[in-house]
């Protein structure tokens, strides 16, 4: 009733659309909301129900519509009505949805004319309709009245922009009859969302007329309860039978409004198929292979549970090969894994660890006096004694378990994560990933007691024997001039580049800018920042003599992780600042700079104790004493420099030995037998709860989209067209007024009728003193035209 130029869709989108509700998804052709636009007691109301085919909105003068309405059209085998604030309550009697409709109203808005930009949501459900969204927007009105406030027009003109400004919102502009379409508050709107009339697209049917009049229901007509039906056959019998309208008729009406609508639907809908249709193949293609398998799939069948024991045990060996020894694929662009943050723990973190053991300069020289001291005893000896030497050298060697040993430990961590990680394909079948990965876990644990002995056992063999004709050692001949060497050897490094990247300097003050991002470049000699890594602007360099690096406790305010650098003899670092705070993202680059400025001879600052502080404040040397201990030191120096090299070379030659190989052997060899001896096999391929819905909705999903595609093919064939109404005859026009005889309008010349445009049957213009559609109708050049925009988004 009022709409059945749409009927000939509803079959087809509904069958659409429940193939894609028996999966659950819903069906996204992207149908426009339909906005009425006009000014307060132009008939946008009116215009409306005639468009549902239901008189439910609340009438009145002045302000009616004092909240958006948003009216979703639902096709369904009976009719009611249904608000979002009444979850669950159906109206039939739509009588009482206009009563809901004028409540809601005022207990957000009050009973003296207030408005409020929240929406009433309101389901219509009827076999009468297509699903789509309409829009009752208040009417444009210029002076204030009640509670209103006095900005009310820019008020009512912001909330109307909020829904025609939308891609997919078809605006009818509702102009009375006896308005100047060049004032028509509604056209307005229109021409400031679209000036241009971009969004007509030619995609309209160019014979259809952007302007259309209606007639309405009169105040005394929706008081005497005129329904719908009959006010479509008077408004039809005026057209047919006023002189100036009855030789456009055709063009005229509700019915015709109606078509007009339905007939940029249509278009819309059979534009919006081809992106539609070719992500329906696409998503079809995808799950091609997917729903092939699942095809005849049997969970509980012996012998494909064994086969994919075996494929999923494969797959297990060979993705955990990939994440420790590196490929093309499954590639982690977040962060550092497997083999490279093994990596990273080899050639970075170990070696830091290493330094961070070494003692203090002056504590080393206190400690080697106190040794050789002791050594001698009561007597004062005349010749540095070996002893001190080997006492050193042992106590720094027993030192070099702990770094050792946490590395064994970061390893260990790295591979657990890598085995959680290449588990996760496993998913499908819980128990199977839980059993692998306790089993592979067991087995590094177990690799890790062994690791971690052997570890020990290289600090012990490093410890058994002090190999003092290393012919990397320098001797007690060469002692004295171990500090001139060493000297050289860093002044021949010369400006070699260490390591560059982004770091913040955090401890800017903020009158100064605050915290900035620059490049850093450090070398054997200095610490440069430069504006870019363009690297012409230099802000600043920084020698690295006497400097040292210090951890800063990260703030909770900060996401960022901070070291700093400071000078040992209590000098400024950079310009007014004693220290320089630098900021990472995280703390793996805080470690692995600390590591590179390790290698350029910047050291860790040691924590040293009050006890050991006071005796060092308190140690002096005689000359002959210095002497002895300058050339322990030199010594020592040398032979945990051999030392070191071995331990470093070693210890990631042993881990990859004991612990890396031995778990890759122990998954490709071992794995399967382990779990076949776990208990019964087929329990564990007793898959998820979580899969089995996967693959019946993989199945039915692919279903639903051979049968989408199907009915997609039927939607673009039969609505091509919408059936016009057969031609008035309007022949018997000359007999009008006066004898004149108006000419037939020509097919192709550019009429314009007012969108949603109400002329009275009372007040109806005058007939024309010459030919041709004039009046109200008045074809200016100039006059502002409504942009009818069912599909923006896609032109």
């Amino acid at each position: 009733m009022g709409n059945r130029g749409m009927e000939d869709l509803i079959p087809l989108v509904n069958r659409l659309q429940d193939a894609f509700s028996s999966i659950g998804q819903a069906c996204n052709l992207d149908l426009p909301q339909i906005a009425v636009v006009g000014g307060q007691s132009a008939g946008k109301s009116s215009v409306l129900e005639n468009f549902v085919g239901r008189d439910f909105l609340p009438r009145g003068s002045g302000i009616v519509t004092r909240r958006p309405l948003v009216l979703q059209l639902i096709s369904a085998n009976a009719e009611w009505a249904e608000f979002l604030h009444c979850k669950g309550k159906k109206f039939t009697d739509f009588d009482e949805v206009r009563q809901e409709i004028e409540g809601e109203t005022d207990r957000v808005t009050g009973a003296n004319k207030g408005i409020s930009p929240i929406p009433i949501n309101l389901r219509v459900y009827s076999p009468h309709v297509l699903n789509l969204t309409l829009i009752d927007l208040p009417g444009i009105t210029k002076v204030p009245v009640g509670d209103q406030p006095a900005d009310i027009e820019q008020q009512i003109r912001d909330m109307i922009m909020q829904f025609i400004s939308r891609e997919s919102c078809l605006i009818l502009a509702v102009t009375p009859a006896n308005t100047d379409l060049a004032n028509s508050d509604a056209l307005k709107l229109a021409k400031d969302v679209d000036p241009q009339g971009k969004a007509k697209t030619p995609k309209i049917d160019e014979r259809i007329d952007r302007y259309i009049g209606v007639v309405n229901r009169s105040q005394k007509d929706i008081e005497g309860k005129k329904d719908i039906k009959a006010a479509l056959e008077a408004e039809r019998k005026f057209f047919l039978s006023h002189p100036s309208y009855r030789h456009m008729a055709e063009k005229m009406g509700t019915p015709r409004l109606q078509q007009v609508l339905n007939q940029q639907l249509t278009n819309h809908i059979r534009d919006t198929l081809p992106a539609f249709r070719s992500k329906l193949q696409a998503q079809l293609l995808a799950l091609d292979k997917e729903a092939e398998e699942y095809r005849g799939y049997r969970p509980d069948d012996p012998s494909r549970k064994t086969k994919q024991l075996l494929q999923m045990v494969q797959q297990f060996s060979v993705d955990f090969e990939k994440r420790i020894e590196g490929s093309g694929d499954q590639v982690d662009t977040v962060e550092l894994s497997g083999g490279a943050k093994i990596n990273r723990v080899f050639h970075e973190r170990f070696p830091f660890e290493l330094v961070k053991m070494e003692c203090d300069e002056k504590e080393m020289r206190r400690e080697i006096s106190y040794a050789i001291k002791n050594i001698h005893g009561i007597r004062t000896g005349l010749f540095t004694p070996d002893m001190a030497f080997e006492a050193i050298v042992k106590k720094q060697v027993v030192k070099l378990k702990e770094p050792c040993i946490k590395c064994v430990d970061m390893v260990i961590q790295e591979l657990i994560n890598t085995v959680r990680q290449c588990s996760n394909k496993l998913e499908c079948f819980p128990r199977l990933r839980e059993e692998t990965e306790r089993i592979v876990t067991s087995h590094i644990r177990d690799r890790e007691s062994r690791a971690k002995e052997q570890v020990l056992l290289l600090i012990d063999l490093q410890l058994s024997y002090i190999n003092t004709n290393h012919e990397d050692f320098i001797g007690f001949a060469s002692a004295q001039q171990r500090s001139s060497q060493t000297n050289k050897s860093q002044s021949s490094a010369g400006n070699q580049v260490i390591r560059k990247g982004w770091l913040t300097i955090n401890n800017i003050s903020i009158i100064k800018g605050g915290a900035k991002e620059y490049w850093f470049v450090l070398t054997a000699e200095s610490l440069s920042w430069f504006k870019d890594d363009e690297e012409k602007e230099k802000k600043y360099m920084l020698p690295l003599d006497n400097l040292k690096v210090r951890d800063v406790e990260k703030s909770f305010m900060s996401s960022k992780h901070i070291f700093s650098i400071f000078n040992t003899e209590s000098r400024n670092v950079y310009k007014d600042n004693r220290t320089l705070e630098l900021a990472c993202d995280s703390q793996d680059d805080v470690d692995s700079w600390k590591s590179s400025l390790l290698r350029a001879g910047v050291y860790p600052e040691k924590t040293i104790t009050s006890e050991t502080t006071t005796a060092t404040d308190n140690f002096s040397m005689d000359p002959q004493l210095e002497r002895k201990v300058e050339t322990i030191r030199n010594l020592v120096d040398s032979y945990m420099a051999i030392v070191n090299k071995c331990i470093r070379d070693l210890i990631p030659k042993t881990i990859m030995h004991l612990m890396i190989n031995n778990v890759k052997d122990f998954i490709n060899a071992e794995l399967l037998a382990c779990l076949y001896s776990a208990g019964d096999q087929n329990a564990l391929m007793d898959e998820s709860q979580e899969q089995a819905q996967r693959r019946d909705e993989v199945l039915r999903t692919h279903q639903a989209l051979k049968e989408a595609l199907a009915i997609i093919g039927d939607i673009s064939t039969s609505t091509i067209t919408t059936p016009m109404p057969p031609p008035v005859d309007s022949s018997w026009v000359g007999g009008a007024a006066g004898g004149r005889r108006s000419p037939p309008p020509s097919p192709t010349a550019p009429r314009r009728m007012s969108s949603g445009q109400r002329p009275a049957p009372r007040g109806a213009p005058p007939p024309p003193n010459r030919p041709g559609p004039l009046g109200p109708f008045n074809n200016s050049a100039d006059s502002p035209q409504a942009p009818s925009r069912p599909n923006r988004s896609s032109s």
